[in-house]
């Protein structure tokens, strides 16, 4: 049993396009973005009031690879300012040439208007990376025509490459949960999840769209149909919540926004700043955006009335910013993803114990001092160097402890703000309330069988009921069953506080964790579930090499059998050499060496003892269970069959192709491979060994041909030949005696293609120009 790395581990390894170097947290970005016209920040002025397209730039430089042709805006609402020199920018570099830098389109550069330390996004995306899937964020210089501008932060967008990569798609519903036009006192309808009825233009001023498609409206209306149904879930269904919602991770998002008094966000006055992507499973996953306010710049929390800790409506002192209540909204109509969530006692203990994991792994041990610390370092000669910033040196380093008033609010010193709240929260009953404690996890197996039913334990104190949650495919939810401590569950005795479960492990690994609660608090492991989890690997019986062969391979069919569309495919055969009937569960099959794993056997596939099974290798996967994505090539190549660990069972490398001849064994099963006439789905040896070698060594050339066709047999004579048209028609028919070597003359017959048949064996299919 092994602890996995967080899932953002997981995706560096394994999509590698999306290299990080862009976000590299200690490596300071050049941006140099060089227009044509000198008068380029007018531009840009006139498109951000007016239309807000793009302005082409002439060229975009990233540390020093130059993409031309690129698509440059200004950005943002209350830190954009027509008379300011430092404006934020969003950089598309598709939106004239199709060019990307690190698997990246868009970059987002904020100008850090409203933070004089320069580290609340870069702190503050570190923090909620560790428990949810999210954007990265450093630091970039940002020039324009040769002037440096000035040090902003760099923070990945929130695109469909981004749901794609964190979602595994990115065709389904998508908003940005922001007002269209800003958010401000004067807006009305603002994106806190209220019903407002079936009509999307009740949400189309809160909400902007991004799944729009400008060729076909109803798709867009369909997914306005996905938000609304959300949103009537949520206030009107809550049981059914987790149809449509992936709870777990919206709730770390309220826990986060929560301890880092996140206020320009979901839980405060504008209720905005998060995206919803609808999953493949149909769940909405919540993404944080836009922590520039974070650690208690922005103090508006929307309460209408209120008294110490989050109420009164806005947040003025250091003090009131540190004692917001943990529970803010628990109970308002206005905010309910807060309000109907945590009316549920599970989602409530769920809420609590992700709160403290985030207390505890960042606030109250200093680490986002620690991390603060470190990002002031790395950018403290470019603060220096940029001119344009809002703030001076001293308030730069002094924002650290020291609180600032900005643009009306007042940007707490960090630790004078985290030092009082972790105070503050560790002495609320919610926290200092015993938690279950859970250790010594483990199964009763420690590598099973693909199959196997285990029994996964876990000791867990101070609890009333405890829960598994599992899976085994990372791209769908958790299950979670509960767990018994009574005797009966491979559990031990009954009341010895050792919980178990019965699982039964249906595939290569299983990811699972352990939730725990009483009736006040919740607790999980690994802390961070959903996002951290642990894994068992399974693996599977294998067969023996030569058991199931690889007997047969058509990789040029114009002629022969046809699939269940009546179409003339590629095709393998398979042969069971064995007296028992083979399991191919977790078998593969495909083309390429480098990526062995293409088509899959369906779960559950068997063949009889001397059987065989045709694959069609017609990339249409979509036309039955054995329909391979992948095709061969009559050129020749390879045909590979094995398992997902690497085992190989066949590896057959053939040359050029006849075509409606097979590369088949004969001795069927176990002799060597030879070109023969097709015998689909039967013993190869149903042709004579003196068939199967005539037609090995049969030449002929050249094909097309424009006169003469040469036949040649190095093996056997050839005793007759005959022509026919593509109607059927006979042409011509010769009898030879002892023939290696003969001469057609095509010259009388017109364009098309004809089958010559040799021996009353082997047919060619003869082209003539």
């Amino acid at each position: 049993m092994n602890k996995t790395i967080t899932h953002l581990l997981i995706l560096l390894i394994s999509m590698n396009a999306f290299a990080q170097d862009l976000y590299d947290i200690n490596t300071i970005q050049t941006i140099e973005i060089q227009f044509a016209e000198s008068n380029w920040d007018a531009l840009l002025d006139a498109e951000k009031s007016g239309d807000n397209n793009y302005t082409e730039a002439t060229s975009v430089t990233i540390n020093g690879t130059v993409y031309n042709q690129v698509g440059v805006k200004y950005k943002g609402n209350s830190s954009y300012n027509a008379n300011q020199i430092k404006n934020p920018f969003h950089i598309e570099l598709d939106t004239y040439v199709d060019q990307d830098h690190q698997g990246y389109t868009d970059i987002k550069l904020a100008n850090v208007m409203f933070d004089p330390s320069f580290v609340r996004e870069t702190v503050a995306y570190n923090i909620v990376n560790q428990y949810m899937d999210a954007p990265e964020a450093n630091y970039a210089n940002v020039y324009v025509n040769g002037t440096l501008i000035g040090l902003y932060t760099n923070t990945e967008s929130i695109s469909k490459k981004f749901v794609n990569k964190h979602f595994d798609s990115n065709d389904n519903a998508f908003f940005s949960c922001s007002p269209p036009d800003g958010a401000g006192p004067q807006t009305t309808t603002l994106p806190n999840l209220q019903y407002l009825g079936t009509s999307y233009t009740s949400y189309d001023d809160a909400y902007e769209i991004k799944s729009d498609d400008e060729d076909n409206p109803s798709v867009a209306l369909e997914d306005w149909d996905e938000l609304i149904e959300l949103t009537n879930i949520l206030n009107s269904d809550i049981t059914n919540i987790e149809t449509v919602l992936d709870v777990d991770m919206a709730i770390w998002m309220l826990a986060f926004d929560n301890v880092m008094v996140n206020l320009d966000s979901y839980i405060g006055q504008f209720k905005q700043n998060y995206y919803l992507y609808k999953d493949d499973n149909g769940q909405f996953k919540s993404v944080v955006w836009d922590l520039n306010m974070s650690f208690g710049t922005f103090g508006m929390t929307g309460e209408s009335s209120g008294g110490p800790g989050g109420g009164g409506g806005t947040l003025n002192s250091t003090t009131e910013k540190a004692e917001l209540d943990h529970l803010l909204h628990d109970t308002s109509t206005d905010f309910p993803l807060i309000s109907k969530l945590l009316a549920v006692p599970k989602y409530k203990r769920m809420y609590l114990a992700h709160f403290k994991t985030i207390l505890t792994e960042n606030i109250s041990n200093s680490n986002y001092l620690t991390l603060a610390n470190d990002y002031q370092a790395i950018i403290s000669a470019a603060v220096t160097a940029d001119t344009n910033k809002f703030y001076t040196d001293a308030q730069f380093t002094g924002n650290i402890n020291t609180d600032y008033t900005v643009d009306n609010n007042t940007a707490c010193g960090l630790t004078n703000l985290m030092s009082a709240r972790s105070s503050y929260l560790l002495s609320q009953s919610d926290f200092t309330t015993t938690q279950p404690t859970i250790n010594n996890l483990g199964s009763s197996v420690a590598i099973p069988i693909i199959g196997d039913i285990i029994t996964i334990t876990a000791n867990v104190t101070d609890t009333n009921d405890v829960y598994l949650g599992y899976r085994t495919d990372e791209t769908v939810p958790f299950t979670k069953v509960l767990m018994y401590d009574d005797g009966s569950h491979n559990d031990g005795a009954s009341g010895d506080n050792i919980y178990g479960v019965d699982v039964t492990i249906d595939d290569s690994y299983m990811q699972y964790y352990i939730y725990a609660e009483n009736s006040n608090i919740g607790a999980f492991s690994p802390a961070r579930a959903e996002y951290e989890f642990y894994s068992i690997d399974a693996t599977y019986v294998t067969l023996n090499v030569g058991d199931l062969v690889i007997n047969e391979i058509l990789a040029s069919n114009d002629s022969g059998e046809t699939d269940e569309q009546g179409e003339y495919e590629d095709w393998i055969e398979l042969y069971n050499t064995t007296d028992t009937t083979l399991s191919l569960d977790n078998l593969y099959l495909s083309d390429d060496a480098d990526d062995p794993l293409v088509y899959q056997f369906p779960t559950g596939t068997t063949l009889d003892a001397d059987s065989y099974l045709i694959v069609w290798c017609d990339k249409d996967p979509e036309q039955g269970d054995f329909h391979a994505d992948f095709k061969f090539s009559s050129g020749g190549e390879t045909a590979i069959l094995s398992y997902a660990d690497g085992t190989i069972l066949q590896n057959i490398d053939f040359g050029e192709q006849t075509t409606d001849m097979s590369y088949a064994r004969n001795p069927n099963g176990t002799g060597d491979f030879v070109i023969q006439a097709p015998t689909f789905g039967m013993n190869n040896e149903t042709l004579s060994v003196d068939e199967v070698l005539f037609s090995d060594g049969l030449r002929f050339y050249p094909n097309p041909t424009t006169n003469y066709l040469e036949i040649e047999n190095s093996n056997y004579g050839i005793e007759t030949v005959e022509v026919y048209n593509l109607q059927d028609q006979e042409l011509f028919n010769n009898a030879y005696t002892n023939e290696n070597v003969i001469k057609l003359d095509f010259s009388s017959f017109s364009q098309g293609l004809y089958m010559v048949v040799v021996n009353k064996i082997a047919i060619l299919k003869i082209a003539k120009n």
